[in-house]
């Protein structure tokens, strides 16, 4: 074997062993949270804004929230919506049994508002993944929503 081709081989293991050794010490991106995904404060509170607007123009929710205080339901479904998805937010209003009591709302309703929370996260360019991420975190809500 000539010395030309040891050191060859010699320079191919060395740039392979740190070629490998740097692999190994990378790690993973850390991944961005939900609340991040969502765009962040101004992502949830457009979110929030475009369901609340679907809401009002569907009629077969619509009564449902005739008497709301739509500022004060904006304002609190953001910040519920920030405190689930991991942002800096503290919710502070009532759980969702005491909230929905006494409204009798049923299951179509609830799908019905779903259904609008979807087309508004679609329509503010939400990626499929986050907006099923947070139906995740919503659907165990749905007991103490409907027939309260």
């Amino acid at each position: 074997m000539s010395r030309c081709s040891s050191v060859t081989d010699a320079l191919v293991a060395f740039a392979l062993a740190t070629l490998l050794a740097g692999c190994a010490s990378l790690s993973p991106a850390p991944q961005a949270s939900l609340y991040e995904r969502l765009g962040g404060q101004a992502g949830i509170e457009a979110i929030t804004e475009a369901m609340l607007a679907r809401t009002a123009d569907d009629p077969r929710i619509r009564e449902d929230f005739a008497e709301a205080d739509i500022v004060h339901l904006h304002a609190s479904l953001s910040e519920h919506l920030c405190s689930l998805t991991g942002g800096p937010c503290t919710y502070r209003g009532r759980d969702m049994r005491a909230a929905h009591a006494g409204l009798g709302l049923t299951e179509a309703d609830f799908n019905a508002l779903v259904e609008n929370l979807v087309d508004a996260m679609t329509e503010q360019g939400v990626p499929l993944g986050a907006q099923n991420d947070l139906l995740a975190i919503l659907a165990p809500m749905r007991g103490d929503v409907i027939r309260q």
